[in-house]
């Protein structure tokens, strides 16, 4: 099932030609949901066989339009992970430090240490979605023997360069478009502004972004063809019914922990022959 939504650079990804909701070969909800709590379970138990082992990170990276579901999907799917190893960056409009170095800079910043996980609420991927969609590349400085026309495509280089060198230094990188389409999220954000409960969670930059959702849908198939690669694969994943969305999500999750597949530490002979030592201490302790 999961190869149906897998983009590698083996295939061409056509944003037309997938769909926004499950296919009818995929299972009811009821047994979506039944299936995704055991794969809670088993995530569970390969993190902490991860965490003990510290051979290899990993980044797991969302990117949607809004109100496609991250923040619900990272809560729903993840909050089964125990909290040691474990951080969650939210990347916003970046600072003016941050504007001020390279556009990987503050990402740089947030990769796991090898036996932790990373989650991305947004990322990286900013930089070539709203950069190409607001031409942002036309109001910035650039050095005299860099050529602005050229920049975005030089962005699309570095990232996958950047995706590279963290699968030599033993960090993978998987990355979620939660794919969500235009009349859902109208529904979405007619339902925060009618429920008072849902009303923070609207602001007018969100209608207003609205506006360039053609632009925004040619930049992510653009971005994905041009990062999707065996190592760092993109997973484009049916949003519009957010319980579908979320056991996709802990489907990919748990193929890819399995795929990592760690194990606790073996402890040598010398250590356990020292163990039986602190044993004779302790139990005479307790006599």
């Amino acid at each position: 099932m999961l190869k149906e939504y897998r983009y590698d650079g083996s295939r061409k990804f056509k944003l037309s030609d997938v769909s926004t909701k499950e296919t009818s070969l995929e299972p009811d909800r009821k047994k979506a949901e039944a299936k995704m709590q055991k794969n809670f379970e088993k995530i569970s138990a390969l993190q902490k066989k991860l965490y003990a082992e510290k051979k290899e990170g990993v980044i797991f990276l969302f990117q949607a339009m809004d109100a496609a579901g991250k923040d619900g999907t990272i809560a729903a799917v993840l909050s089964c992970l125990s909290p040691h190893g474990v951080s969650e960056a939210a990347f916003k409009s970046p600072s003016s430090t941050e504007q001020a170095h390279d556009f990987l800079w503050r990402v740089v910043q947030q990769a796991p240490m090898k036996g932790d996980i990373a989650i991305f609420n947004r990322s990286h991927y900013e930089e070539v979605l709203i950069y190409r969609v607001k031409k942002l590349w036309k109001n910035q400085l650039y050095a005299d023997r860099i050529d602005p026309e050229k920049a975005l495509e030089n962005r699309y280089e570095d990232i996958c360069n950047y995706e590279r060198y963290l699968w030599h230094n033993s960090i993978r990188v998987v990355k979620f478009f939660l794919n969500v389409s235009k009349k859902e999220q109208a529904r979405r954000f007619q339902a925060r502004i009618e429920e008072p409960e849902k009303n923070w969670k609207f602001s007018a930059s969100d209608f207003e972004e609205r506006q360039y959702w053609d632009d925004y849908q040619e930049a992510f198939e653009i971005a994905i063809n041009k990062t999707a690669t065996k190592n760092a694969p993109w997973y484009v994943v049916p949003a519009d019914q957010k319980w579908y969305m979320r056991y996709v999500v802990s489907e990919i999750i748990l193929h890819t922990l399995e795929e990592m597949n760690p194990h606790y530490p073996k402890v040598t002979r010398e250590r356990l022959d020292q163990f039986e030592q602190y044993k004779e201490v302790l139990q005479k302790e307790l006599e």
